[in-house]
């Protein structure tokens, strides 16, 4: 299985989100985006919404359409817990592309904009928590692992 560090840069083709930092949590079990819900609304039969994601430090923002899936009690790393809206979209991890359930957040006060949670890492990768973006092609890594 490929191995991935703590933290790696990964892509959400779907939504236009690419070389996104991301911090790789096997103690959360879904994954979690920074995003502002902008609308909720229909599109053939679907539910879907709209939701912006802020990168503040280059002045931009992203905004994005997905299926909106589900509501769930997410239980952050306080303790608190948040009923979040939940969309599915593919993921690419290095060369890995797959379709993970994702909860918007508001992630401002955190040091990465994405989270990957233990479902979207089982039986996909093994994680080593020593090294950084194991899976970024061309990133300065730790000794020990080309790039």
């Amino acid at each position: 299985m490929p191995v991935v560090g703590w933290r790696e840069l990964v892509h959400l083709p779907e939504l236009g989100l690419h070389e996104l930092p991301a911090k790789i949590d096997t103690g959360a079990r879904t994954s979690s985006l920074h995003a502002t819900v902008l609308e909720k609304f229909e599109r053939d039969g679907e539910q879907y919404v709209r939701f912006a994601v802020d990168f503040e430090r280059q002045h931009v923002r992203q905004v994005c359409e997905a299926v909106h899936v589900d509501w769930r009690g997410i239980t952050s790393s306080n303790g608190e817990t948040q009923r979040r809206m939940i969309i599915k979209t593919p993921l690419r991890i290095g060369s890995l592309e797959f379709r993970v359930e994702i909860s918007l957040a508001d992630r401002s006060d955190m040091k990465f904009p994405m989270l990957i949670g233990r479902s979207a890492l089982r039986r996909r990768f093994v994680v080593d928590s020593g090294h950084s973006w194991l899976q970024t092609p061309g990133r300065d890594v730790e000794k020990g692992y080309k790039t």
